[in-house]
């Protein structure tokens, strides 16, 4: 009898989503929504490459919260998201800000970390 093939392993599609308050407020979508057109897509272009390589293409920057850098012609913009999932295929944008010094803030940190943990309790 012939030697089965295997079938190459199903590529986990990553996909954004951004954290969404109890009552309904997204401050992610919103803090894109008030850049310039192209600092929205300097931030775009950094979320896709997320999404293509994974956290490779990211900054670790404590438990399960990953930074993702986008230069734009006046300011650096930063996204704060963690993986989510069965097979970390979400990419969950919690915290967005434009970053002005070379210390990422404590607060913005815990501030992520806050919204993870209340996504998580909701069960979304």
């Amino acid at each position: 009898m012939p030697a089965r093939r295997k079938r190459p392993a199903a590529a986990h599609v990553r996909r954004w989503r951004v954290y969404t308050t109890r009552s309904g407020r997204s401050p992610v979508r919103d803090f894109i929504a008030n850049l310039t057109d192209e600092e929205a897509a300097d931030v775009a272009a950094a979320m896709s490459d997320v999404r293509r390589d994974g956290v490779r293409a990211a900054k670790h920057v404590a438990g399960e919260i990953y930074e993702v850098k986008a230069d734009s012609e006046r300011q650096t913009l930063r996204i704060l998201f963690a993986q989510e999932g069965a097979r970390d295929q979400v990419l969950l944008a919690l915290e967005a800000f434009s970053k002005k010094q070379k210390r990422l803030p404590r607060d913005r940190i815990d501030l992520a970390q806050r919204r993870l943990r209340d996504w998580r309790s909701r069960g979304r």
